[in-house]
């Protein structure tokens, strides 16, 4: 399954697919939504966005922690936030939305089966190679690894977007999105999927806001500005001095405008037990983010929530 080594005709392949997109991107999104409260802008970002994207689904991602039991609790969380935010936009979300894996990978070769899995397995082979789909995944990468693990043809005809790990150049990637499926992770590093990295701390870090921004640039602007407002306000019991990293939008800021986010193409690292990076310069080249311009990003995010209104 690994694609450690550089592979003739489908390495050229991956770089034409790793170059920045031009025009409107067809795209899925596969999200844990309840796990925090960057996802819920990144949904909406996305949504708000038909002038770059063509968004065809909605993933409910698995997660693990003190908002939920398990990660089938923390996937039907997520089912449930998404549909929350879909009302607030008043974008239908039957045949939008699939719950997606009840648990993580038990290996870097078995898949977990899903309705998320199955529809990006089927969306994916649809989709013409010279015209991919793009896989934005902003959790753990359950879902999406799985979909490669049940049918690999898909790494012909997909381009992931993933948030997780941190900066290549940070001490360790022990990072929320990768330490919850270690087994995920490692596939979408290793099965030589054309792959756009955003990590996290040293990268999207850069991403803060605070709950003053946030009520005056979006309070009052529609139900889903006052919605992202609360959920902002209640993310923490005090906001005097407090800020937050929304990383998220990062991913959906990377097809705004490449200025915006710079990126260069590296070779993707191998992720060792410990949460380090280790690196071989054979291995397949990817796309990693270095920075994020963060004002263009927020004032572009803000701008279409007020034009929204709904």
């Amino acid at each position: 399954m690994y694609a450690t080594k550089t592979t003739g005709a489908f390495d050229l392949n991956r770089l034409a697919k790793l170059a920045f997109p031009k025009g409107k991107v067809r795209m899925v999104l596969d999200t844990d939504t309840y796990n925090e409260i960057d996802d819920q802008f990144a949904v909406t970002y996305a949504l708000l966005s038909p002038e770059r994207l063509k968004v065809e689904a909605l993933y409910a991602a698995p997660f693990y922690n003190d908002l939920s039991t398990g990660p089938a609790d923390g996937m039907e969380k997520s089912y449930e936030e998404i549909l929350r935010i879909l009302e607030r936009l008043h974008v239908p979300s039957t045949g939008f939305v699939y719950r997606g894996s009840t648990e993580y990978l038990p290996d870097a070769i078995t898949p977990v089966k899903s309705d998320a899995a199955r529809d990006l397995v089927e969306r994916a082979l649809a989709s013409d190679a010279d015209d991919p789909l793009y896989v934005v995944a902003i959790g753990a990468p359950t879902n999406v690894a799985s979909a490669i693990l049940m049918e690999p043809k898909i790494l012909h005809h997909i381009v992931v977007v993933w948030l997780g790990g941190n900066g290549l150049h940070w001490p360790d990637t022990r990072e929320f999105n990768m330490v919850q499926d270690i087994h995920a992770s490692r596939v979408i590093l290793d099965s030589g999927v054309p792959l756009v990295y955003v990590p996290c701390m040293g990268v999207t870090s850069h991403l803060l806001t605070s709950l003053p921004e946030i009520r005056d640039s979006i309070g009052g602007y529609g139900e889903i500005g006052d919605y992202l407002v609360e959920v902002f306000e209640r993310c923490h019991g005090d906001h005097f001095g407090y800020s937050r990293v929304i990383w998220d939008i990062a991913t959906i800021a990377y097809f705004m405008n490449e200025e915006w986010v710079p990126s260069s193409l590296v070779h993707s690292p191998i992720l060792n037990d410990g949460f380090t990076y280790s690196f071989d310069s054979t291995r397949h080249l990817i796309r990693a983010v270095n920075y994020i311009h963060r004002d263009p990003v927020f004032t572009d995010l803000f701008t279409k929530i007020r034009q929204h209104r709904v």
